[in-house]
C-alpha cells in the first residue's frame, strides 16, 4: 500500500472517530427530557443584606412524533385522514420555590415551600378529514357514483396530570 493512500485512510479512520466521539458526547444532552433554569439570588442576598427565596425552574424539550399512516378505507378515494394529526410530547415547565421563615410559626418552622415538577404532556395536532364528490367505481366495472363532498377536522388532543405541593418546614 502506497504511503499517499495509508495517509489517506488513517484521516478518513480519524475523521470518523472524531465524528462518533462527538455524536456519543451530544446524545444525552439531546435526550433530556427537561432542561434546569435555576435562578441566582445571591448577590441580591449580599446587596440587600437579608435571605431571598432559593428559586428553581425546569423548562421542558418538545419532541415530535411521527404521524399515523394513512387508513384506506373501501368506497373512498380519498385515506380516512387526509392530513393526519402529529402528536407532539413535551411538559409542562417545574418550579420549586423555598422561602425562608423567621420562625414566624413557630420553632419548628424555618421555611415555606412550594414544589411543581414538571409534568409530562403528550398533545395531537388538529387534522383533516376529506372526501371527494367522487365515489369509488362500482364492482360490477360500472362508472363512479357521484355524492356530496365530505369535510372533517379532527380536533386537538392535550393529556396532561399537573401536581404541586404546598408546604412548611424546618431548614432550607
Amino acid at each position: 500500500m502506497k504511503r499517499t493512500t495509508r495517509g489517506a485512510l488513517a484521516a478518513a479512520v480519524a475523521g470518523l472517530a472524531a465524528a462518533l466521539g462527538a455524536t456519543a458526547t451530544a446524545t444525552p444532552a439531546a435526550a433530556a427530557a427537561a432542561v434546569p433554569v435555576p435562578v441566582p439570588l445571591g448577590g441580591a442576598e449580599t446587596a440587600l443584606g437579608t435571605e431571598l427565596p432559593e428559586i428553581a425552574g425546569e423548562l421542558p424539550v418538545p419532541t415530535a412524533g411521527a404521524p399515523e399512516g394513512p387508513r384506506y378505507t373501501e368506497g373512498r378515494l380519498l385515506p380516512d385522514r387526509t392530513l393526519p394529526q402529529l402528536p407532539v410530547t413535551g411538559g409542562l415547565p417545574g418550579l420549586d420555590v423555598r422561602q425562608p421563615l423567621p420562625h414566624l410559626l413557630g420553632e419548628g418552622f424555618d421555611h415555606a415551600a412550594l414544589d411543581a415538577p414538571a409534568a409530562g404532556l403528550r398533545t395531537l395536532t388538529p387534522g383533516l378529514a376529506l372526501d371527494t364528490p367522487l365515489r369509488a367505481p362500482a364492482a360490477d366495472g360500472g362508472l363512479p357514483s357521484l355524492g356530496l363532498p365530505r369535510a372533517g377536522v379532527l380536533a386537538p388532543v392535550v393529556e396532561t396530570v399537573p401536581s404541586a405541593g404546598l408546604g412548611v418546614g424546618p431548614g432550607l
